[in-house]
């Protein structure tokens, strides 16, 4: 199993040689010794030792055989290899020589190369002079032909007259060209001035074309045929222009003509000319609604011919029904806005806005059947921006604004000089009075109003904000005239002669107008009534309703100036004659709605309630005697009591009287016992907290059997129990001023008397 000395002597310079072969050997010879130990771990598998080696030793034959065998193919193909390399040397080196040969022959032949391009300049020569030959006839013929072109013009035979225009033109360009290649540009000049009757054969032929696309609308319908011949030369042209400039080296003089471009140049200018150039139209009213009228209707009518006629006589790609669309669209853009530059009345800006957001896309134009679903202007836009629609809004609400103003001032004017009539003013069914005002004046709102709804819900509510703006500022004025009417009646009490009814009227007319005001806009979430607006109609209805008292308390202050009196105390009839003059009012007030008429009873009473507490207070009597006071108090006791059952016989609940107070202060004059006022005192000023202390002395001057002490106690309890006026208070002694009560003169050092 191991290696001999001579062996690894032997092996030595080949491993030094093939260190790979040594590793493979050493490979081997591990994987036999693992492979023995294996096979013979066990001394009885010795006896197959002879076996096992004959069987390696024909294996290892085999193996032998095969490496021979590939050996020998390796080396036969190397072989093979060597010597087709020696045969493709020997090839190489006879096609140098030949080239080399070749090289020579060349380099002899050089000076009969210069004499074969002569020979090819003069024959290219000869092919351009017998082009030039070929084409001298058509050349000597221009002028005729030219004259021939004119007379087809003449003739209205375009097709024929452009055919020959376009050959005409191509020998021109074809010279033209030649001289451009071969860099003579100063024959260039000669040509042109020999061609020159091009220029004016192709401007007559292009009138005679735009001639007809300017009358297409009208030669669709009746006769076709010229324009779809226009057409057609248009298209020729377009296709000459389109080859030229894609081949870019030669552009003859007027190329690219552009004539389709042109076309609808030519369209679109007649477009607008025909409708969006007329003569400036009457600004107001009637004028400007025949002019959109026309508009309208010539539009319609002429999209219809274009989408059944004009489509069918023009290539697909023309789009000319998009194309004729957009140009009315942007054209009626233009013109609104021209029209809108002029100082139009309110109509005429509404027609305007009515006809650009409504009209315009409604079925009765851009939406009508004959042209959809073909015609769509949604994608243009709309013919009015929103920054245009918003001022253009905005002025025709000043415009409204401002007769809205003269309208309401007119009715106010009608109004005052109504209040001076000789006759009462008109009444209802139920006997109420009342005016035509608040009638005219929410028609004239209302309307104005659903006019603005026809067109946008942001002009309504613009309209509808100022309605009542100016429905606040009319109620201004109609209280100034109220004012006014008052004063002149101040002056003379017979004048107006029904002035009473008429303040009565105004109530009404107020009430009216309130409870009209909510109704003005349709929607009912904006019916709010505005602050302002709202205390507008206060201070009206309370003028109306202060000149009323002040008429009541002129017809009252000479009953009251006998309050109080010994003759009233002994018994007269003045409170009487004071229910026969608040009876006489609650008839003319009975005239008035409610809850006007419950007010005007409720602010009577109060009235009633707080001059006879004045005249009490201020014109104050002093009891002499209890007999006295007991006297006084059943007179108090008799006046309450009768005026509390007119007034509840009225309509006005006892809860909302105030003579209360009078039934009050009779029971401080008639408490029997001084001692005790101090707690009747809190009690009266708990529930009248407006009472003060100078109130409350001269009540206690009036009894006229309360000591100082006693006075001093009551002063120093209201004193220690301040009132606050509690909210929805109608105050009744606030308003009531009684007389100062004069300190008495004291000397130094000494005692008041």
């Amino acid at each position: 199993m191991g290696m001999s000395a001579e062996d690894e002597r032997a092996a030595s310079p080949r491993d030094e040689e093939w260190p790979e072969a040594e590793k493979a050997e050493k490979l081997a010879r591990g994987a036999a010794l693992k492979w023995a130990s294996g096979v013979f771990y066990r001394p009885e598998k010795l006896e197959g030792l002879g076996h096992y080696r004959r069987r390696e030793t024909q294996r290892n034959s085999s193996i032998q055989s095969r490496l021979k065998s590939t050996v020998q193919s390796y080396l036969e193909g190397v072989s093979t290899g060597l010597e087709q390399l020696r045969s493709a040397a020997q090839e190489v080196q006879s096609v140098c020589q030949d080239l080399g040969a070749a090289r020579w022959a060349l380099l002899d032949s050089a000076d009969h190369f210069q004499g074969l391009q002569q020979m090819r300049e003069l024959m290219e020569e000869h092919v351009q002079l017998a082009s030039v030959v070929q084409v001298l006839p058509q050349i000597f013929s221009v002028h005729e032909v030219f004259s021939h072109i004119l007379q087809l013009l003449h003739g209205q035979h375009l097709l024929e007259a452009h055919v020959e225009l376009m050959m005409v033109e191509q020998l021109r360009d074809d010279i033209l060209s030649q001289l451009h290649l071969r860099g003579l540009s100063s024959a260039q000049a000669t040509v042109l001035s020999y061609f020159s009757g091009l220029q004016e054969l192709n401007e007559s032929l292009a009138k005679q074309l735009w001639d007809i696309v300017g009358s297409s609308l009208q030669l669709v319908r009746e006769d076709p045929v010229l324009f779809v011949t226009a057409v057609r030369i248009i298209e020729r042209e377009e296709k000459i222009d389109d080859t030229l400039l894609l081949e870019a080296t030669f552009l003859p003089p007027g190329r690219p003509k552009g004539w389709r471009q042109k076309f609808y140049q030519v369209l679109q200018d007649t477009i607008t000319g025909a409708h969006f150039h007329a003569p400036r139209m009457d600004a107001e009213g009637p004028g400007l609604a025949r002019h959109l009228a026309a508009l309208q209707k010539d539009i319609v009518s002429e999209l219809c011919v274009v989408k059944d006629l004009m489509v069918q006589c023009v290539p697909a790609h023309y789009n000319i029904l998009s194309v004729c669309t957009a140009t009315y669209h942007q054209a009626l853009t233009s013109h609104l806005q021209e029209i809108l530059q002029e100082d139009l009345d309110k109509q005429g800006l509404f027609l305007i806005l009515e006809w650009a957001l409504r009209v315009y896309h409604s079925p009765e134009m851009m939406g009508h059947p004959d042209l959809l679903p073909e015609v769509d202007v949604s994608a243009l836009g709309p013919l009015m921006s929103s920054e245009l629609v918003d001022q253009t809004e905005r002025r025709y609400v000043m415009k409204v604004k401002a007769s809205v103003f003269e309208w309401m001032q007119r009715t106010l004017e009608v109004e005052f000089k109504e209040w001076f009539r000789e006759e009462e003013p008109e009444t209802d069914h139920q006997g109420f009075f009342q005016s035509a005002l608040p009638a005219i004046v929410m028609q004239m709102l209302n309307e104005n109003i659903q006019v603005a709804s026809l067109i946008t819900d942001s002009l309504q509510q613009k309209i509808y904000n100022m309605a009542l703006e100016e429905l606040e500022a009319f109620l201004g004025r109609l209280r100034e005239a109220l004012v006014q009417c008052g004063k002149e009646h101040q002056q003379d009490r017979a004048v107006p002669k029904y002035y009473i009814s008429y303040l009565l009227a105004v109530l009404n007319n107020n009430l009216a107008l309130s409870n009209s005001v909510s109704s003005l806009h349709s929607n009912t979430a904006c019916r709010e009534v505005p602050t302002s607006l709202q205390a507008a109609l206060d201070r009206m209805q309370k003028k109306a309703t202060q000149l009323l008292l002040e008429e009541l308390l002129l017809d009252l202050q000479p009953l009251c100036l006998q309050l109080p009196s010994r003759k009233w105390l002994s018994g007269s009839q003045l409170v009487g004659s004071m229910c026969e003059v608040i009876d006489k009012y609650a008839k003319d007030f009975s005239r008035v709605r409610k809850p006007v008429c419950t007010l005007l009873l409720a602010e009577t009473e109060l009235l009633v309630a707080s001059q006879y507490l004045r005249a009490l207070l201020q014109r104050k009597m002093v009891c002499k005697s209890r007999e006295e006071r007991g006297q006084l108090c059943q007179r108090l006791l008799q006046d309450a009591t009768q005026l509390r059952e007119l007034f509840r016989g009225l309509g006005l609940d006892r809860s909302q009287q105030s003579l209360e107070a009078v039934f009050a202060l009779r029971e401080l004059i008639s408490l029997k016992d001084p001692a005790l006022l101090s707690l009747e005192v809190v009690g009266f000023i708990t529930k009248y907290p407006d009472v003060s202390d100078e109130h409350i002395s001269t009540l206690l001057d009036i009894r006229g059997d309360v000591s100082k002490e006693v006075r001093h106690v009551v002063l120093e309890m209201m004193a220690q129990h301040p009132q606050v006026l509690p909210e929805g208070y109608r105050p009744i002694f606030s308003t009531i001023l009684v007389p100062v009560p004069e300190l008495p003169f004291c000397l130094r050092k000494g005692k008041c008397a």
